[in-house]
């Protein structure tokens, strides 16, 4: 079993950076991946970035490169992701999710255990 908890969300304006973190207990994050999905009220959760690993590869969706940056911490077992620039659109709850090295893709049904969530809303 793994837990995992987010924090770091909050209420911004356009152009404002946040930084959400995800504690990891249960496991060693370093063998395995994590990503950040998305939620905006009415859609689909989607797919933000993953990493694997706390300093393996990272892949990022369309909307969030060159804004958003993840990456982790072996010590705290926490991965992160810097998001810069916020814009409306980026209003959502952010959910972190843990999953198997191998099994790394943008499909929400490949990540095993899932955080509760953290809102982050950007206003203009």
């Amino acid at each position: 079993q793994v837990q995992l908890v987010e924090s770091g969300g909050g209420s911004v304006q356009v152009g404002d950076s946040l930084r959400l973190s995800c504690a990891a207990a249960g496991t060693p994050l370093r063998f395995n991946a994590m990503a950040w999905f998305r939620q905006a009220s009415g859609k689909d959760r989607e797919f933000v970035s993953s990493i694997r690993g706390t300093n393996g590869p990272t892949d990022y969706a369309d909307a969030v490169k060159g804004r958003f940056s993840m990456s982790g911490d072996n010590a705290k077992n926490t991965v992160y992701l810097q998001m810069n620039d916020l814009k409306p659109e980026d209003t959502a709850i952010y959910y972190c999710a843990f999953g198997a090295w191998a099994r790394v893709t943008r499909d929400k049904e490949s990540w095993r255990y899932w955080g509760q969530g953290t809102q982050v809303t950007v206003s203009s």
